[in-house]
This record gives structure tokens, sequence and C-alpha cells, in this order.
């Protein structure tokens, strides 16, 4: 018995979610289902495949993920299982939500599902609900031992799975720059894809003032100063900073305040950030 873990962009005001737990109770009553998050933002797939590299790491091998952001609900995109280099395994429409586990984990191999096989008895004429109907259902059927991996559809070549556009991280001279991928959302902070042993060839270290432009496009959001710290606490409350977050790249926040909204800041390949060293006034 696997543990199957569900994210949704679903929330929790309604039976949605509800309805996938059952249909996955009913392939098994003894499996053991947890909630990655379902407060994705609604159709947001770039967000759902963050909080899947952000997750996954963290959990045992042969751990089921059931992914559900499909705002291509019924459409020609594919249903697929992918098992990961790290041995876990992704239930998700092929949509862009295995783009950061493709590229900072690896796919092992990909399987589109069969719906002939793998689909909730007598639900046949929905085609919005593939979350209850086909996801839960097959990721259960997986967990739960009911079939194997190959036993899921038939083989795809991992190289035609979806990703979504990603702007790399680079060193510009003595500036490590990058872009604003996600929000630590219920603080506010800004997390980057500039990873930690990148920005240290700057020569920047902790207890550093470190100068900081944010760019959206071509319009320059936020510049200043601030410092590097370890923690939030090395910083006054109200006061901004640098920090490695817990997937080790560079994050900036405000101790005990939401940078993000302080400054209408997003997320995406059009926020440019760039920190270099200061070098005083």
């Amino acid at each position: 018995m696997k543990p199957l873990v569900f994210q949704t962009d679903f929330g929790l005001v309604d039976g949605a979610v509800s309805a996938m737990y059952g249909v996955a109770y009913c392939v098994n009553p003894e499996l053991k289902i947890h909630d990655l998050t379902h407060d994705i933002t609604p159709y947001n797939i770039w967000e759902a495949s963050y909080r899947l590299i952000q997750t996954i790491a963290y959990w045992p091998n042969d751990t089921v993920f059931v992914s559900v952001v499909d705002p291509g609900v019924g459409s020609t995109r594919r249903s697929v299982v992918v098992k990961t280099k790290s041995g876990k395994y992704i239930v998700t429409p092929d949509n862009g939500t295995l783009t950061h586990v493709i590229r900072l984990d690896g796919i092992e191999a990909a399987r589109e599902i069969d719906e002939h096989v793998n689909r909730l008895p007598r639900s046949g004429e929905s085609y919005t609900f593939h979350g209850r109907d086909v996801y839960a259902y097959t990721g259960a059927r997986l967990a739960s031992g009911v079939i194997d991996f190959e036993g899921v559809g038939p083989e795809l070549d991992v190289s035609s799975l979806v990703s979504l556009p990603i702007v790399e991280p680079y060193l510009d001279g003595n500036a490590a720059c990058g872009t604003i991928d996600v929000l630590d959302v219920r603080f506010g902070s800004l997390w980057t894809n500039i990873p930690r042993t990148m920005f240290l060839q700057t020569g920047i270290q902790y207890g550093d003032r470190v100068s900081i432009t944010i760019e959206n496009d071509t319009r320059t959001v936020y510049r200043n100063i601030i410092l590097f710290a370890k923690s939030f606490a090395d910083v006054y409350v109200g006061e901004a900073l640098a920090y490695v977050n817990s997937l080790d790249c560079v994050a900036i926040a405000i101790n005990q305040g939401s940078f993000a909204r302080a400054y209408n800041i997003g997320t995406g390949n059009s926020w440019r950030i760039r920190i270099e060293p200061f070098k005083g006034f």
C-alpha cells in the first residue's frame, strides 16, 4: 500500500475534494490519503508544477501524487502517469504540471492513462471532473496495487511531455540574475529560481548588504539595498532581507510582512530579479 497525495486548485468550499477521497476509498478503504494543497491559484499550472517539486523529495519512494490543475479538462490534452527518477509516481494532465519535476528531478518513464480500464465506472458521460473520474481513480488503483505502472496504459516517449517555458538563472559579472518563480503564499515572500550555489559565486556572504533590482518586463518595480541574512531574526520587524529558502534558492522577504503585497509584485518569467554586492554610496 503506497501513500496517496492529492493536490488541486479546487479549494475546500464544496464537495469536489471529498468526492475524490470517496472514489479512492471505494477502490481500497485501507488507503492512506494525504493533501499536498487544494489552494493552488485557479488554473495556475505553473504554481502546481512548483508545489510538486517543493514537496515530492520528502516523501517515500513509490508515493503516488495526484495533481489536478486542469483548465483544459475535456480537451485533447493527455492524461498521464509518470515515474520520476527519485522513485515517485505523479498522476496528472499533461499540460505543463510536470515542468519543474522534469527539470529538477527527472522522469524515468511515462504512460498515458487508458480510460477504458482506468476510469470510474458509470462516469463515461462526464467530461468536466477528470480529477474524480480519472485521476483519483487511477491514483488509488496504483497506490493500492490493483494495477502496476504498466497497467496504467501505453508507454509514452518522455521527451513528448509538455513543459512550460523556463528562464534559466545566470551570472552577469558579479550579479546573480533570475526570475521570481512563485510566492511563499501565506507570508508574501518572493521565491526566485537563483540557486544558492550560483548566488555564492558573486562573493556575497551572510551579513553583507546586497543591491536588489526587480523588473516586470522593462519596468523597474523595486530597487533597494537589503541584508543577506540567515534568518528573519537577523533583521528588524518590517525590514526587508534576502535569504536562502527551503528549496536552497534565494528568496526576498519582509520580516513579519508581505513583500509581494507591499510592492505589488507577481510571479512568472516576466518578473526578473538582479542581486549583486552593494559597493557603498
